[in-house]
């Protein structure tokens, strides 16, 4: 179901993208993991005291009980998230609406090549920079966290948040690769496609912030990705992630039989 030649070129599309956003996470995420330490906790900690509202709406938390609590507090709440949105919301679109929006779509289809094949490998492209940018930034975290504090990482809790992880970005990906499927026009297909999870992220800064507004977190998917309850072992985070995977393989598949059936225009 897979077009390889289709597959192998779309893959090297997303190779400068996945390069600036690896870089990113490298820095932030060793920055930060090198911050564990009593003297640059007390500092950040201290940020967070003064500006509680601003620092509790990205998901900063003081007084991690350990590093790996540490790297939720100051990783997993703003670096994590809109990084990897970003790149599903950039390569989303340039997968099928770009294509559709400037004709060459309609080439590609008059090609010996169905057009189920064509979405399927699409989105095989996205799930794979996906996949390999979550998981770049566990190996990321591994080696800063062996380096800087030997010893000090629950290894498994790790692997169990970044799973968490993957099925939030994997359905933020299928948001944008629905979007980019339904709409022949870019400016529609990213404004749907960066709109939403933008939007999503706002609510969820908001719930963040504070008790008046907290009810707000029923209305965003954000909190279906509680990393404090992936890391505690908590059956609700657990479904909460189950969830976000099981919405996503069906706007995937949404997207591919939308796509099946969309006129193409040269």
């Amino acid at each position: 179901m897979i077009s390889m030649a289709l597959f192998k070129r779309e893959l090297k599309g997303s190779i400068k993208l996945l390069i600036i956003f690896c870089a990113i996470i490298t820095l932030y995420v060793s920055v930060i993991i090198y911050m564990y330490d009593p003297q640059m906790m007390k500092t950040l900690d201290g940020f967070v005291e003064a500006m509680p509202e601003l620092m509790a709406s990205v998901g900063m938390k003081a007084n991690a009980a350990n590093l790996l609590g540490f790297m939720v507090s100051y990783l997993y709440g703003f670096i994590l998230l809109i990084f990897p949105m970003i790149f599903c919301i950039l390569r989303g679109n340039a997968l099928i609406a770009k294509y559709v929006d400037n004709g060459s779509m309609a080439l590609l289809a008059a090609a010996p090549i169905k057009r189920r094949t064509i979405a399927f490998t699409q989105m095989n492209v996205l799930v794979s920079g996906i996949f390999l940018l979550v998981l770049y930034s566990t190996i990321v975290e591994l080696v800063c966290a062996e380096i800087g504090f030997p010893g000090e990482l629950d290894i498994t809790s790790l692997f169990l948040l970044n799973g968490g992880l993957l099925c939030l970005h994997l359905f933020i990906g299928s948001i944008c690769f629905l979007s980019s499927c339904v709409f022949s026009d870019t400016k529609y297909s990213l404004a749907f496609g960066a709109g939403i999870p933008a939007f999503m992220y706002v609510l969820q800064m908001l719930a963040n912030a504070g008790e008046d507004a907290e009810k707000i977190k029923y209305f965003t998917f954000f909190t279906l990705f509680h990393p404090d309850g992936m890391i505690a072992g908590d059956s609700s985070a657990a479904a909460g992630v189950l969830i976000l995977f099981a919405c996503a393989v069906v706007l995937y598949v949404l997207g591919i039989k939308v796509f099946e059936r969309k006129d193409l225009y040269v």
